[in-house]
């Protein structure tokens, strides 16, 4: 892989407007994101996938799309922090923004590249990640009462897409749903994990962006403390909020996220799908470069 990994890099430094070489605005923002190149033997544990990396500074600035830089093999810290450090100073000095999801590791490579940069996790991951922990709680519940998994019919399982919808957006006929399904004693976690859900939802959908900071602050400090038992999805999210408090804070300062990173990867991912497959990682790369990287020729 790394033989692979080092033509890949010679290959395109001899692209006219490679945006590796091509200096960059200073004050950029660079998102980073996983990604699945193929069904094959490559990427750093044999798994196919990718870190896809992105330059957001025209979008943030609001007159430009996102664009990609490069495709890593593997998705774990020592990829990102082997790409990062293989940059010029002044690539890394310019970066001041590093939006990401939730992955550790991400934020290990950028904090150790690049300390002077702000680290920030994606909203749509934050949002992701509470979604999954009221799905979890709906689950156990559902086993807890009915010893079974979600069937048709059964009131839980009945109102699954109903409990993922945003308030503002439920139908009357919906909000009934949700009201049976909360007048049940036994459904009180449900309910109570679907409130924070809700809560950090509408905390990113306010407009006024210190009144989102200060709600959604507030969310991460009821999480963490003062819970009562029975809400163990509830105490393990808080846990994790908590922990990445100051890069979930930091959005509503930079507005940075992955959005423009998945639309990236919705592009590469046609572009697969219309070559029938990649097996090989150095012609997917300039592809995907050609694609989505900007190339000035």
């Amino acid at each position: 892989m790394r033989e692979a990994s080092e033509t890949c890099s010679r290959t395109v430094s001899v692209i006219p407007g490679d945006p590796l070489s091509t200096p960059l605005r200073q004050d950029r923002t660079l998102p980073i994101d996983r990604g699945r190149f193929c069904i094959s033997e490559f990427g750093a544990d044999g798994d196919g996938f990718v870190t896809v990396i992105t330059d957001l500074t025209d979008v943030v600035a609001g007159h430009g799309r996102a664009r990609l830089l490069d495709l890593v093999p593997g998705r774990s810290a020592a990829a990102l922090k082997t790409w990062l450090d293989a940059r010029d100073p002044a690539f890394r000095d310019g970066v001041r923004v590093v939006a990401m999801d939730g992955f550790g590791g991400y934020k290990n490579a950028a904090t150790d590249a690049l300390p002077d940069a702000v680290t920030v996790m994606d909203p749509f991951h934050v949002v992701a990640l509470a979604g999954h922990k009221l799905d979890l709680c709906r689950q156990r519940v559902q086993q807890d009462t009915l010893g079974h998994r979600g069937r048709t019919g059964d009131p839980l399982y009945r109102a699954r897409r109903t409990l993922r919808t945003r308030l503002g957006l439920l139908t009357d006929r919906q909000r009934t749903r949700l009201e049976a399904v909360f007048a049940a004693d036994e459904h009180v976690a449900v309910e109570v994990t679907w409130w924070a859900y809700q809560q950090i939802i509408a905390a990113y959908a306010d407009q006024d962006h210190r009144r989102g900071k200060a709600l959604l602050s507030g969310v991460i400090d009821r999480l963490r403390t003062g819970l009562p038992p029975g809400l163990d999805e509830l105490t393990t999210l808080g846990r994790t909020l908590h922990r990445r408090r100051v890069d979930i804070l930091a959005y509503f300062s930079h507005r940075a996220s992955n959005g423009p990173t998945e639309a990236i990867n919705g592009r590469l991912e046609a572009l697969r799908r219309n070559a029938m497959g990649f097996r090989n990682l150095i012609n997917y790369r300039i592809r995907s470069l050609l694609h989505c990287g900007a190339l000035a020729f």
